[in-house]
Parts: C-alpha cells; structure tokens; sequence
C-alpha cells in the first residue's frame, strides 16, 4: 500500500514536513510507502471555474503550465493521501489552496477518484488559526467520501523556526497516533475490498437556491 503526502508549506523541510514525517514514520513501520509531495513552493494558479474538468471528464484541469495533473494522478493511484499546511492568516497557505481547489474538483467531478481512499490532515502553527485549518483541510476529505483516521486531539503541531515542532511533544504524539490510526483504517479497508460489498456511488444532485 502507498501514502501520498501533499507538503503545502513554502518549506520543504519546515514544521509542516516535520508533522508529515512524524506520521510517515509509523506507517512505514507497517510496511506502508510513503511519497512527500512539496506543493508549496510552485507557482499555481487557483481554479478558473470554467467548468472544462466537468466536461472533458479525462482526469485533467485545463491548467496545463503546471505539475497539478500529475499530482491527480499520483493521488488517484494512492491508498491513502497526506494533506499538510501551515497556517497563514488562519488559513491554507495560498499555493497549497490553489492546488487543493482543482485537484479535488477534478476528482470529484471525474467519478470519485479518491472515494473511500483513507485520508487525514495535518497543520503546523506558529501561535492561533491551527483548528480552522485542520477543519479546511478536512473539508476536502470529507467532500470527497474519503475515510479518515482520528487521533488523540486535533492534528497540529507547534513551532516557528524549522524544526521547532519536534520540541512538541504532545503535538509529535498525535502525529504518532494519527499515523498507528492511518495505516489500522487503511489495512481494514484492504481486508474488507473482498468480503464486504462496496455501495455504488450516487450521481450527486446540485441545486441553486436563487430562483
């Protein structure tokens, strides 16, 4: 089984990569791969809400001057997705929302890509904003009818200068825990794909409001 992480700091070894790595270890432990994709420091556009990913349904945003395509498909193959973000503003960094915005569109609107894939989110903060990015993070996963892994608080780390939050303590044991969770919830959905019949995913019904 493979993980792919989604690394959306600026940092490529920062705080964010610390709380990604704290998680990764527990699951290669069992045996599970993990890959660390450093989203934060490319330049990507946000969506253009064309709508072309719901019409040409091939897989693809219709932005072609980046590597988000190959992301999609990295996630797709994937078993389980990583999804971590610093807290700017009390909020996802800005290059890690731009690619979050069309990567999931595009999964979700293709078919499901990432349904019942396992997913879990994780954020790393310098003071306050660390709870309502653990929760946008979330949103994406639970939009896509991903499961998701718990821990024994919410997934954030504390730090500021790189590395600090290995000096967490607590925060670097809910990544542990999160981790021991992921790679239990993903071996039970392995198990399960041949004695427990999988429900049909449901054409998903949009309404407008403003008549």
């Amino acid at each position: 089984m493979k993980v792919l992480a989604l690394n959306g700091s600026p940092n490529k070894n920062g705080n964010t990569y610390e709380a990604i790595k704290a998680v990764a270890i527990e699951l290669e432990k069992e045996n599970i791969e993990v890959e660390i994709i450093h989203v934060g420091n490319k330049v990507i556009r946000g969506c253009l809400a064309c709508g072309g990913c719901s019409r040409n349904m091939n897989e693809r945003c219709v932005i072609k001057n980046d590597e988000v395509n190959e992301w999609i498909q990295k996630m797709s193959k994937a078993d389980g997705i990583i999804l971590g973000s610093p807290v700017h503003y009390a909020a996802i960094a800005g290059t890690m929302k731009s690619f979050l915005d069309r990567a999931f569109l595009v999964t979700s609107v293709n078919g499901g890509m990432l349904r019942h894939k396992v997913g879990a989110s994780v954020v790393a903060v310098r003071r306050a904003g660390g709870v309502p990015v653990f929760d946008q993070l979330n949103n994406y996963i639970n939009y896509s009818e991903m499961a998701m892994p718990t821990s024994n608080y919410w997934n954030v780390v504390f730090g500021n200068a790189q590395g600090e939050a290995t000096q967490d303590k607590e925060g670097m044991q809910i990544m542990s825990v999160l981790g021991k969770n992921m790679s239990w919830l993903m071996k039970l959905v392995e198990l399960g794909k041949d004695k427990v019949e999988e429900g049909k995913s449901e054409e998903k019904i949009f309404m407008n409001f403003i008549r």
